[in-house]
């Protein structure tokens, strides 16, 4: 079978290898020649919106999904005309806006922080007042990575945000005082049938993740329940096929959702080794119709993100249970090149393992 990626990124990469061991073969569109997926599938070179491409890159296709969530939705529509595509168009469409989000999101009856949306500084000073600050100035679109963010914490702060950020199309969110920052991975298939990982945490710097721990210490079953039972709202109610992240704040034992991603996940990488079947493996049994795979945790993993320069690979695969993912991709600061994975059997040794690691990221 013939699978279409709309994105050729490192999560691009990755479903291809997954799809490897089950025959797959991939072909992938992509605006940069050198995209990571290159090595591993077939790679038409072009932009999202690019009609004629889209055409192309249909031809022959059992089957299309995306790995980039600022995919355009109507070139999405577009292909789905033409080939199945899972996810549904719809879900990446809520999920590309953060006031639809976060809207859609209320309508579920899953809680948020107090949000507003801003189209001039007159909104941002009535939100403002209205929310409290502190608070978080956001784009509606486009924004990942802590880009397109301006925390607010003064009325002086408030012009300064609007002229950083100058959007016309934003969102003032109340800062969530969070004591952790959590996620689900969910996978739905063609059937309805569902599956849930374990709650990770996730730990970041500067917007961008740099570790999660699978399953997150300390971690209940009322926590997981209401983390799962969010998941299934959002499931059911887009129809939805394929891989689902959402990610929440952990704030006085309550989950407040932050923001949903129709696609597999970066805090979901720790499922290649530590997971019983990957997302990224998942992800292809739920678009193709197939049976999903099991999503229990084999032991304690961490997963942690490399960020702009590259360790020794030696040093990294001299550790014990240890798994280095490199994607092909050209350092420069800010930019993720790849990611070591950990596996152990309790969490305290997962714990020591990760300061290691740490250590050696360090020189």
């Amino acid at each position: 079978m013939l699978i279409g990626l709309l994105g050729g990124g490192q999560l691009g990469r990755m479903l291809a290898l997954a799809g490897s061991t089950l025959g797959l073969r991939f072909r992938a569109l992509d605006h940069n020649a050198e995209a990571p997926v290159r090595t591993v599938a077939e790679l038409i070179t072009a932009e999202f919106d690019d009609l004629n491409a889209l055409e192309r890159f249909a031809e022959g296709l059992d089957v299309a999904s995306f790995e980039f969530e600022n995919v355009p939705a109507e070139s999405v529509r577009f292909l789905n005309e033409r080939v199945p595509v899972f996810p549904p168009p719809e879900a990446l469409e809520w999920g590309q806006d953060r006031l639809l989000e976060k809207s859609f999101f209320q309508r579920l009856g899953i809680q948020t922080a107090r949000f507003s949306a801003v189209r001039s500084i007159q909104d941002l000073e009535r939100s403002a007042g209205e929310i409290g600050l502190p608070a978080v100035l956001k784009t509606r679109r486009l924004g990942y990575d802590g880009r397109g963010q301006f925390i607010l914490r003064t009325e002086e702060d408030i012009s300064t945000a609007w002229n950083s950020i100058g959007s016309p199309l934003l969102i003032l969110e109340s800062f969530v005082p969070f004591e952790r920052e959590l996620s689900i991975l969910a996978v739905r298939g063609r059937k309805g049938d569902t599956a849930f990982y374990p709650v990770v945490e996730n730990r970041h710097e500067a917007g961008i993740l740099r570790l999660s721990l699978a399953p997150a210490p300390g971690l209940s079953a009322a926590l997981q329940a209401s983390a799962e039972d969010y998941a299934i709202r959002v499931l059911e109610a887009l129809d939805y096929v394929g891989l689902l992240a959402i990610e929440f704040f952990l704030y006085e034992g309550q989950l407040y959702a932050n923001e949903f991603a129709p696609r597999v996940h970066n805090s979901g990488h720790w499922t290649i080794e530590g997971a019983e079947t990957s997302q990224f493996e998942n992800h292809l049994r739920a678009i193709l119709g197939l049976p999903l795979g099991s999503t229990a945790a084999l032991g304690h993993s961490a997963m942690i993100n490399l960020i702009g320069t590259l360790p020794d690979p030696i040093a990294v695969l001299e550790m014990k249970d240890t798994h280095l993912h490199l994607y092909d991709k050209a350092p420069r600061p800010g930019r993720k090149l790849g990611h070591i994975t950990i596996r152990r059997p309790d969490p305290e040794s997962r714990e020591i393992a990760v300061v290691q690691i740490h250590n050696l990221l360090r020189g």
